[in-house]
């Protein structure tokens, strides 16, 4: 089987290193071969085989393995088009594995599979989004001055009702009750479940506005439910509306309860929520919080199986019936849910985020923001306000350095086309707002350049692009000079097994030829008659046509002992196949044969040797063309 490359799966912790630190192992066409890239293939070379190679023997391979990759450099095939639309496409996937700090990953996973076991009650209040940083700032004070209220006794509900801009805190005073996770934006999750019980929260903020969060109480979840229910709807309508609902909810209890009506057919019948009435008034599961106070409470306080009697929620009357519970998920049950859910919010970014501190780090970066900003007040000032000429002919033409990375200085003037230059800013604002745009500049071009690099400056990545490509030449080359070179060497073949007939002869007679096998005899006996009216050239195609699938023809190369069939009709005399569909047979064309006739009755054989045979000339000219130069000091501190 011809096996292009396979990849181990894993991959780690990134390792950033400089080349100085991996030397030179081996050189082979000139090329240098690190040390770190030997050891990484000799360690998982032993992790795969079951009888280790000791070292000597390995650098043996392994130096044969480079110098085919030396060959397929040295005859072009790195270059071809279709190599390069694989091996670019591999190394865009791959280096999205190398952009993101994966360990983030499994602590936001835990931690929700975590909060998932847990429910919070708490209290909210909310105060709206500033139009900029300074008017949030303004606003969160505000919250701060709430919070110290609460302190020093004022009542929560009462101040959620004056100033909260929740569309729930004029019906609920801002008491959400217990709420289960997952529902709410992870910034507002997180405060949630970290502040104390009986603390409030420092004022912050989200995308939705800025906040305030008290937590008094936490418990277990309790899991899910699934229930069936009626309902009348009461909104909107006048007392004696709702006196006529009423009756008619008892009524329908009375049905399901005492009458024997069916739940599911009254509900298709008579509840007026339509989304679940045709289904029988079933509901998908759900857990704590999903479901308005009073629906949720009767839902969990029921057992399996049982109605509850009629009540009131703040869009009708309802009768619930439950059918099931279930508690939460094990972690691996929960774990694509989790990941889903991860993907679609703000700690999507978070492992890259990560990647990008780590990354900048690495490279040594520093923001001169802070002086950046007085240098753009004073400049400001002289020029004597924000405006588009300050943006194209001061931002723009500056030199003044916003951050440094590496080697590498960032000119300001970088930043004159991600600025708005017909914004109305006061100077202190427009410096501010200039000098915010340095963050999210740098770790843009940073991730860039720890890309464009990163085959230099990360070892990890650097030997799993090698395995791949290199993987990718070898087996290319040996396709070509071994696999298809053999297979379609139509005259080598037929040489190398005249050469070496003596190698193919046989210890047993072969049938060779054309078995036909019939539905019936009827059939066989048609075919028989028919075969002497037909010409070489036309036999098999005309009994095709004629006899359809009432008969079969297979042409057959088997020893004896090797095919039912052919031990049968051919040396065992009969007709008989035993095959229930095709039961007779008999030899369309062909004979028994001691020996091989041509290198066409063991191609099989005679492939493969050949193979073997083109692979070893192969090696002894790689050996001559590309020597290799082994650094055997280097060689001594490879890890076993």
């Amino acid at each position: 089987m011809k096996i292009k490359l396979m990849l181990g799966a894993l991959i780690g912790s990134v390792c950033l290193a400089f080349a100085a630190k991996d030397p030179v192992l081996m050189t082979i066409n000139g090329k240098d071969i690190h040390l770190s890239e030997f050891e990484y293939l000799y360690k998982k070379n032993n992790q795969q085989q079951v009888d280790k190679e000791s070292l000597d023997q390995y650098v043996e391979r392994f130096v044969t393995y480079k110098q085919k990759v030396a060959d397929a450099e040295a005859e072009g095939i790195d270059t071809l088009k279709s190599f390069l639309s694989e091996f670019n496409g591999y190394k865009e996937g791959m280096v999205k594995d190398f952009l993101e700090d994966t360990t983030v990953n499994v602590r936001l996973e835990k931690e929700a599979y975590e909060r998932m076991q847990m429910n919070v009650d708490l209290d909210h209040l909310m105060l709206p989004l500033g139009k900029d940083n300074n008017e949030n700032k303004e606003i969160l004070a505000r919250l701060d001055s709430i919070r110290t209220c609460v302190l020093n006794g004022e009542d929560w509900g009462e101040l959620a009702k004056k100033f909260s801009i929740d569309p729930t805190a004029a019906r609920n005073a801002g008491h959400y009750g217990y709420t289960a996770s997952g529902i709410y934006p992870y910034s507002w999750e997180l405060v949630a479940y970290t502040t104390p019980v009986g603390q409030i929260s420092k004022p912050f903020r989200t995308d939705f506005g800025n906040h305030l969060i008290r937590v008094n109480g936490k418990r277990q979840d309790p899991g899910q439910v699934e229930v069936e229910h009626i309902m009348i709807m009461t909104r909107n309508l006048n007392d004696s509306a709702k006196a006529v609902a009423k009756t008619k909810i008892d009524d329908l209890y009375e049905a399901v309860t005492r009458g024997g009506a069916d739940f599911e057919e009254t509900a298709k019948k008579h509840s007026e929520d339509k989304g679940s009435a045709t289904k029988g008034g079933k509901l998908p599961w759900f857990g704590t919080n999903r479901m308005v106070p009073e629906f949720e409470k009767v839902a969990f306080e029921l057992k399996d199986g049982e109605i509850s009697a009629p009540f009131e929620t703040q869009y009708g009357y309802h009768i619930v019936k439950k059918l099931g519970h279930k508690g939460i998920p094990s972690f691996a049950e929960a774990l694509p849910a989790i990941k889903r859910a991860i993907s679609f919010d703000e700690r999507s970014q978070m492992a890259r985020n990560a990647k990008v501190e780590e990354i900048k780090k690495f490279y040594n970066y520093k923001s001169n923001d802070e002086k950046f900003r007085a240098y753009l007040v004073k400049e400001l000032k002289k020029h004597g306000q924000y405006d588009s000429a300050f943006v194209s002919d001061v931002l723009a033409k500056s030199n003044f350095t916003i951050y440094t990375y590496g080697k590498n200085k960032v000119p300001a003037s970088v930043l004159a086309k991600k600025v708005n230059p017909k914004a109305k800013y006061d100077i202190n604002s427009a410096a501010a707002n200039i000098a915010a745009q340095i963050e999210p500049y740098a770790n843009k071009e940073i991730m860039q350049h720890y890309v464009d690099n990163l085959i230099e400056d990360n070892i990890e990545y650097r030997n799993l692009i090698h395995e791949y490509r290199d993987g990718m030449l070898l087996f290319e080359i040996s396709n070509k000079k071994v696999w298809d070179g053999a297979s379609k060497d139509t005259t080598g073949l037929k040489n190398f097994f005249e050469a070496n007939r003596a190698k193919y002869n046989w210890n047993k007679p072969h049938f060779k030829g054309i078995i036909l096998s019939a539905k019936n005899d009827s059939v066989a006996q048609a075919v028989k008659a028919m075969i002497p009216t037909l010409g070489q050239d036309t036999l098999t195609t005309t009994l095709h046509k004629k006899f359809a699938s009432d008969i079969k023809m297979e042409r057959m190369l088997f020893g004896q002992g090797e095919n039912e069939v052919v031990d049968a009709v051919v040396f065992g005399g009969t007709d008989k196949t035993g095959n229930e569909k095709y039961p007779i047979a008999f030899v369309l064309e062909g004979g028994v044969i001691n020996q091989p006739e041509g290198v066409a009755d063991v191609k099989g054989l005679v492939t493969s040797d050949y193979q073997d045979a083109l692979e070893q000339a192969w090696l002894s000219e790689l050996k001559k063309k590309y020597p290799a130069k082994i650094n055997k000091d280097v060689l001594k501190l490879v890890k076993p």
